[in-house]
Parts: structure tokens; C-alpha cells; sequence
């Protein structure tokens, strides 16, 4: 087993937290406008580029607040067959399982169930947005050095969702006829951390031939 440490009404609209609300009217609320109509024109690896003339650190945050409800929403969805019993670690595969720490709360890593992990991994990022000197909402208001470090601890460890999901509950996501659903914004991910950089190699490899399909069928 490897094992990773961390450091540092209708079905559909079901969510696991909150959603994370970006403010009508704001520039980044705009810019969320703008992902979403650039998403419908089916083309994600235009989608996911930077937009002429706007800031990577505001283009990145709008994408990682979308992605996070996006993960909260589908997470939402199998979170009855996700349970302290069918899922006693938190596991992608036999070959991947992950230990909690956040460094701050809980800073040795605890080994714990997946809906536990990923509660405590929900929580964390919810923490981590909604937190106005680490993404700011506010016109003016400038993101802090360390903005692209965070967002990527973000995104590495909400990757981790998506691949518990596929490994160890894709049958249940057939079940509930939500694999387009799931595969679509897996690919909008991936494509949108491949294309700047946000994510080691080695940390996608619970999905590394999913992921290589998917670009390929891109090609």
C-alpha cells in the first residue's frame, strides 16, 4: 500500500456542504458567467484557458470555488453507499490510501473512514474560501503570495475525492445514471489543472489511464 500523508428534495441537488456562493455582479461572478458559456461550447480544452487580459490567481479561484461544488454535489450523491462500514479507509484502489492532517487542528496524520476524510477534507476547504485574505472577493483586494500554494493543496486533495469515487463507488454512480455527469467534470478538472500546472504527476496516479483516456479521446 502507498500510502499518502497529508500535510499542510431531488437526488441532483443534493449537496455534501453548502454551496460556496460567488456574489452576483462581482467581477469573478462574471468570470464564472464567462466559464460556463465557454464550458457549452463543448471545447474544454479551450474552455479552461485564461481569459484575454484577466488575472491567473482570480481565474484559478473562480475555477477552484466551481470545482469544490461541483465535487460537493456529486459527492452528495453516493454519500449513502460511502459509510464507516463499506469504506473503513479512505482508499482509491488497494494501492492508494490517505491519512488526514490539516497542520493545524490535526497536524499528525490520522488514519480514519472515507466519509470521515472527506468530511474533514470538505470542512478544510470550505475554511479555506471562505477566508477573504486567502480568496478575496472584494474588487481591489489583492491575493496573498502564497494564493497559488493553497489553491494547489485545494485541488490535490479534491482530486482525491474523484478518485475515491471512481475507484470504490463507480458502480453505485452507473446505478444512479450519473457517470456523464461525473466523467464530464472529471475532465473539466483535469484539463483545468493540466493546463496550468497544479497537480504533481505522481499525485494523479490513482487515475493516471482514466486520465490519459480522456485526453486522448480529445485529441
Amino acid at each position: 500500500i502507498c500510502v499518502v500523508f497529508l500535510c499542510s428534495g431531488s437526488r441532483s441537488s443534493k449537496t455534501f456542504k453548502p454551496k460556496k456562493n460567488i456574489p452576483e455582479g462581482s467581477h469573478q461572478y462574471e468570470l464564472l458567467k464567462h466559464a460556463e458559456a465557454t464550458l457549452g461550447s463543448g471545447n474544454l480544452r479551450q474552455a479552461v484557458m485564461l481569459p484575454e487580459g484577466e488575472d491567473l490567481n482570480e481565474w484559478i479561484a473562480v475555477n477552484t470555488v466551481d470545482f469544490f461544488n461541483q465535487i460537493n454535489m456529486l459527492y452528495g450523491t453516493i454519500t449513502e453507499f460511502c459509510t464507516e462500514t463499506s469504506c473503513s479507509v479512505m482508499s482509491a484502489g488497494p494501492r492508494y490510501e490517505y491519512h488526514w492532517a490539516d497542520g493545524t487542528n490535526i497536524k499528525k496524520p490520522i488514519k480514519c473512514s472515507a466519509p470521515k476524510y472527506i468530511d474533514y477534507l470538505m470542512t478544510w476547504v470550505q475554511d479555506q474560501l471562505d477566508d477573504e485574505t486567502l480568496f478575496p472577493s472584494k474588487i481591489g483586494v489583492p491575493f496573498p503570495k502564497n494564493f497559488m500554494s493553497v489553491a494547489k493543496t485545494i485541488l490535490k486533495r479534491l482530486f482525491r475525492v474523484y478518485a475515491h469515487i471512481y475507484h470504490q463507488h463507480f458502480d453505485s454512480v452507473m446505478q444512479l445514471q450519473e457517470e456523464a455527469h461525473l466523467n464530464t467534470s472529471f475532465k473539466h478538472f483535469i484539463f483545468f489543472v493540466q493546463e496550468f500546472n497544479l497537480i504533481d504527476r505522481r499525485e494523479l496516479a490513482p487515475l493516471q489511464d482514466l486520465i490519459e483516456k480522456l485526453g486522448s479521446k480529445d485529441r
